[in-house]
C-alpha cells in the first residue's frame, strides 16, 4: 500500500477510536450542537463532515442557537462582511456561556487561518474554547477531548495539508443529492483572492476514493451529485498517476444509480476541449456550467492574474453553447477592482451581453489583507463601484428574466428537494439547468425527478406543474 494511504488510513482509524471514546462521555445526555456556515459550497460540504463527527460522538442537532451546548462557526475570509458577521455574533455568544457555563464554542475555516483574527480572538474573545482551520476538519473529535481533558482554549492551526483523511462521518442535508470534494486548496492566486493562502496548494484525491465515496453514497438513496473544487478543471496534476476532469467525469457517469453529475468550480484558462466534448456527450452532466469571468476587460484581467483574456473567455463560451446549446452558463462578477476605469466597466457590461448569462453571483470589490490587490493603486472610490454595480444589476435582471422566461412552455425534468418555504402546498426542485421552480405537490415528491411543464417566470424562479 502507497505510503500516504497507511497515514491517512492509519488517521482515520486513530479519528474513530477518539470518537468513539468520546461518545461515552456525551451519548445519552442530550447535549445539543448548532453549525453556523458563512461562505461557499466547499465550507457547506464541510460543515456536512463536522455535523457528522458531532452526531458520531452524541450532540444532537438544533436549530436554535440559543439552546445549543456546543456552537461551532464555520467561517469564510473572502469579504470583509463575512469576517464581521463572526465577531458580532461571537460578542453575543458570550452572555450565551454565562448562563450555560458548560457550553463549548469553537471556529473553524478560512478566518482561522489568519495570523491577525487568531491574535484578535485570544485577545477579545476568550470566551472561544477550540479553533483550528482549513486542514485538519477531522480532528474535530480530538480537538473536543483536548478542551475536555485540559479546561483550557486549544489552537490547532496548520499551514499546510498533512494528508486527506478519508472515510470519516457526514451528515448531508439532503438524502438524494450531495456534493464530493475531488481536490482541495488552489494554484492559481488571484491577487484579489486570499483561498490560496488559507486553503493551501492543490490537492488531488485519488479517483478510485472519489469512485468510492460516490458509489457508496448511490447506494445509500443518492441520485445527483455536486463535484468539487476550487478549480475543478486543473484535478489530476498532483496525482501520481495523473489523470484529467474529464476522465474522471467518464469514470464517475458509469455509476449505476447515479442520475445526475453537476460540477463547480471551473477556470477558464483550464476548461479544456476534452471537457466540453464531455459536455457534448454526457448522459448525465447537467446543463448548467458556472464558468466565472470577474471582468470583461482584458487589461482588469490581467491585474486580476486570471491568465485570460476578454477575447478568449467569449471563445470559450462559444465552443460550450455551440457543443451544448441548451446548456446554461452562470458565472462570477467583480466590479469595482482596483484600478477599474469606466471604459473596463463597460468592457465587463459587454460580455454580460453577448454571452446572456442565466443568473450571476456579483460583488463589489472588497480589499483582503495579505493580497496583491490589497496594495495596488488607483482604488475605486466607494461611490464609483456601488454606482457601476446597480447598473450592472439593472442589465443583468433584464437578461435573467428574458433567459427564465424562455422555459415557458416547456418540461423539464425535476428534482424535487423540499416544501416550499412559504406555501406548504408547494414543492420546490432544480431543473438540470440549476433553474430554482415551485410547483404543486407534497412531501411525497421529495428526493423524486418528475417531469415538470414551466407555466410562469418569475425571473429569478419558475413556476410549473407536474405532468402526469
Amino acid at each position: 500500500m502507497n505510503k500516504n494511504l497507511d497515514i491517512s488510513h492509519e488517521e482515520s482509524l486513530r479519528q474513530k477510536r477518539i470518537m468513539d471514546k468520546l461518545s461515552k462521555q456525551i451519548k445519552g445526555k442530550g447535549l445539543k450542537y448548532y453549525v453556523s456556515t458563512f461562505g461557499c459550497q466547499m465550507n457547506a460540504h464541510d460543515s456536512e463532515k463536522l455535523k457528522g463527527i458531532l452526531e458520531q460522538i452524541g450532540y444532537v442537532p438544533t436549530e436554535e442557537e440559543k439552546d445549543a451546548d456546543f456552537v461551532i462557526y464555520n467561517t469564510c475570509c473572502v469579504r470583509e462582511n463575512a469576517e464581521l458577521k463572526v465577531y458580532g455574533r461571537l460578542g453575543s455568544l458570550k452572555n450565551n456561556k454565562k448562563h450555560k457555563p458548560g457550553m463549548l464554542i469553537a471556529l473553524c475555516g478560512c478566518m482561522m487561518q489568519q495570523d491577525t483574527v487568531i491574535n484578535e480572538i485570544k485577545r477579545a474573545y476568550k470566551h472561544v474554547d477550540i479553533l483550528f482551520g482549513t486542514h485538519n476538519l477531522y480532528k474535530l473529535a480530538e480537538l473536543i477531548q483536548t478542551r475536555l481533558d485540559t479546561g483550557r482554549m486549544v489552537i490547532d492551526i496548520w499551514e499546510n495539508y498533512k494528508e486527506i483523511v478519508e472515510d470519516l462521518p457526514s451528515i448531508r442535508k439532503f438524502k438524494f443529492k450531495s456534493s464530493v470534494n475531488v481536490m482541495f486548496g488552489c494554484n492559481n492566486f488571484c491577487t484579489y483572492c486570499i483561498v490560496p493562502y488559507v486553503r493551501g496548494r492543490e490537492r488531488s484525491r485519488k479517483p478510485e476514493d472519489i469512485i468510492n465515496e460516490i458509489t457508496d453514497l448511490v447506494d445509500d438513496g443518492v441520485k445527483e451529485i455536486t463535484l468539487l473544487g476550487q478549480n475543478v478543471n486543473s484535478y489530476g496534476k498532483s496525482l501520481d498517476k495523473p489523470l484529467t476532469f474529464a476522465k474522471l467525469i467518464q469514470e464517475i457517469e458509469k455509476i449505476e444509480g447515479l442520475e445526475r453529475i453537476r460540477f463547480m468550480t471551473s477556470h477558464p484558462k483550464d476548461l479544456s476541449d476534452e471537457l466540453i466534448e464531455v459536455i457534448k456527450t454526457s448522459k448525465k452532466l447537467c446543463d448548467h456550467i458556472h464558468l466565472p469571468f470577474q471582468s470583461g476587460s482584458t487589461s482588469v484581467l490581467k491585474k486580476m492574474n486570471r491568465r485570460y483574456t476578454k477575447d478568449s473567455y467569449l471563445e470559450l463560451v462559444s465552443k460550450i453553447k455551440e457543443a451544448r446549446p441548451d446548456v446554461a452558463l452562470t458565472t462570477d462578477i467583480i466590479v469595482g477592482f482596483p484600478g477599474e476605469t469606466e471604459q473596463d466597466f463597460l468592457d465587463t457590461l459587454d460580455v454580460v451581453k453577448k454571452v446572456e448569462f442565466d443568473n450571476a453571483f456579483t460583488f463589489l470589490y472588497s480589499i483582503r489583507t495579505g493580497t496583491p490587490a490589497a496594495t495596488m493603486e488607483n482604488q475605486v472610490p466607494e461611490n464609483v463601484a456601488k454606482e457601476r454595480f446597480n447598473r450592472l444589476l439593472e442589465v443583468l435582471n433584464e437578461i435573467v428574466y428574458k433567459k427564465s422566461k424562455e422555459k415557458v412552455g416547456n418540461t423539464y425534468d425535476v428534482l424535487v428537494e423540499q416544501i416550499n418555504r412559504q406555501d406548504d402546498h408547494l414543492v420546490s426542485g432544480r431543473l438540470g439547468s440549476n433553474h430554482l421552480v415551485h410547483l404543486k405537490g407534497n412531501k411525497d415528491l421529495i428526493g423524486k425527478i418528475v417531469p415538470v411543464k414551466i407555466i410562469e417566470s418569475k425571473g429569478y424562479y419558475l413556476i410549473g406543474e407536474q405532468i402526469n
